[in-house]
């Protein structure tokens, strides 16, 4: 016998848990230097039209799949195409995020390391040369980083386990707006540096000509994995949400946090690359090697509101990776338990240990593990490109194609508009429809062609 389900208890609850969903290392990590390769603000007008007009109706898919069935994304498939093959999408999106979350923890146990270098003061005027190899110090020890992964996932499974209610709700209600005014905090401190006004120029004057079609597909994967589409995240918290809730102002508010988020960092981060005099295009090493430098770089008067700076800046990167988190690792457990019949505190545990195992993999790929390759890749870049190029897709396009396509428009319409008693919001519902029916599936197999290009 299946046990009886929990319900996120208000709309409120339910923007905050999504929104910490789509809220991770990729608003703060991985938007701005993306950002910063294509043009600042032009990437940002891209980026809008991409979320609107692709990622929401795709969101708005795993939403409407979730709410009608109430349940995990194995079993919701089983309920709505029930004697078919779509079941197996649903096996899909529990493998997928069970991988994702393995590798995730190890750059979210990178965010305690920062957060504990922070604390402990190491960002110091005379530490300022060593910062940059802090990182690749980090990344080539075996103990240090293994023992931040196995925290980070411990922290993820602890939230996890007391449940939907007083775990996920409970975590998303108390950390979300204070995730929210530590990016503010952070911004306006980025924008006050000398010289800031640079990056605040870049971010809101357009340059069009960057927008070449590259910057365009650059803009609508960032936008669809921002959401965190395809894995069955958004499904799975769908289908915690009542009958009553309003799914398209819920779908609404989780992408226009997710953009404003975004943006925000990308305020936070900006102003203040600019003020150190370094290119926007960074890449990758952005938030844990060009920041804790602008950090160390700051003497004088501004030492102590810098070290402080750097404290919430890192609190701000572990509290949204661990939203994120914990939203995929629920997936699997959501399975086990409506599944299989295993408690909560069995299928945590199961999951725990999964993601811990290969997690470690990960993490000892770029130390003790780096001479280990799978199709010429490190075991976390392996599961990274697995994930982010193939089967995140595929997943979404998906769920794109049986809420377009095999799902009756009359079952999706009634999820759309409560059984038609959101009449003003009819209109909407019905482009949304064919957004998805015809736009999504198309956008989707875009960026899937472009990425292999």
């Amino acid at each position: 016998m299946k046990p009886q389900r929990e319900l996120f208890g208000s709309r409120g609850a339910v923007i905050m848990a999504m929104a910490g969903s789509a809220i991770g290392l990729g608003n703060i990590w991985r938007f701005p230097y993306i950002m910063g390769e294509y043009g600042g603000a032009a990437f940002i007008l891209a980026f809008i039209v991409c979320g609107a007009f692709v990622s929401l109706p795709i969101f708005l898919s795993e939403a409407v799949i979730g709410r009608r069935s109430h349940q995990n994304t194995f079993g919701a498939m089983e309920t709505l195409a029930p004697g078919t093959k779509w079941k197996w999408v649903g096996l899909l999106t529990v493998v997928t995020p069970l991988i994702i979350v393995s590798y995730y923890s190890v750059v979210g146990g990178w965010s305690i390391d920062y957060l504990l270098k922070s604390v402990t003061l190491q960002f110091r005027p005379e530490n300022a040369g060593q910062v940059s190899g802090m990182f690749q110090q980090l990344m080539s020890s075996t103990w240090r980083p293994l023992f931040c992964h196995l925290v980070f996932i411990g922290l993820c499974a602890v939230i996890v386990y007391f449940g939907v209610k007083k775990g996920i709700e409970r975590f998303s209600k108390a950390t979300m707006p204070v995730l929210f005014v530590l990016i503010v905090v952070i911004a306006v401190y980025s924008m006050t540096l000398p010289g800031a006004g640079a990056g605040i120029e870049y971010l809101l004057k357009p340059d069009f000509s960057k927008l070449t079609a590259q910057a365009w597909a650059a803009a609508l994967g960032q936008s669809f994995f921002s959401l965190s589409l395809g894995v069955g995240t958004m499904l799975t918290y769908s289908s915690y949400v009542s009958e009553k809730e309003n799914l398209l102002l819920s779908s609404g508010g989780t992408a226009l946090s997710d953009l404003f988020f975004a943006i925000i960092a990308g305020f936070a981060v900006m102003p203040a690359v600019f003020a150190a005099g370094i290119t926007p295009g960074e890449g990758p090493g952005l938030v844990f090697q060009t920041l804790p430098y602008i950090f160390a770089s700051m003497g004088g008067s501004s030492r102590l509101i810098s070290a402080v700076v750097a404290i919430l800046f890192f609190l701000t990167v572990l509290v949204a990776a661990l939203s994120s988190a914990i939203s995929m690792m629920e997936v699997g457990v959501a399975y086990l338990s409506e599944e299989k019949g295993v408690s909560r505190g069995k299928a945590t545990l199961g999951i725990f240990l999964f993601a811990a195992v290969l997690g470690s993999l990960c993490s000892l790929s770029f130390g003790p593990l780096a001479g280990v390759s799978l199709h010429g890749l490190s075991i976390f870049d392996f599961c990274d490109k697995l994930c982010s190029n193939f089967l995140m897709m595929i997943g979404a396009l998906l769920f794109s194609l049986f809420v377009g396509w095999k799902m009756k428009k009359s079952d999706v319409m009634d999820e759309l508009t409560n059984s038609g008693k959101i009449r003003h919001g009819r209109a909407f519902a019905q482009v949304i429809y064919y957004l998805i029916k015809f736009v999504a599936p198309v956008a989707i197999v875009l960026i899937f062609v472009l990425g292999l290009i």
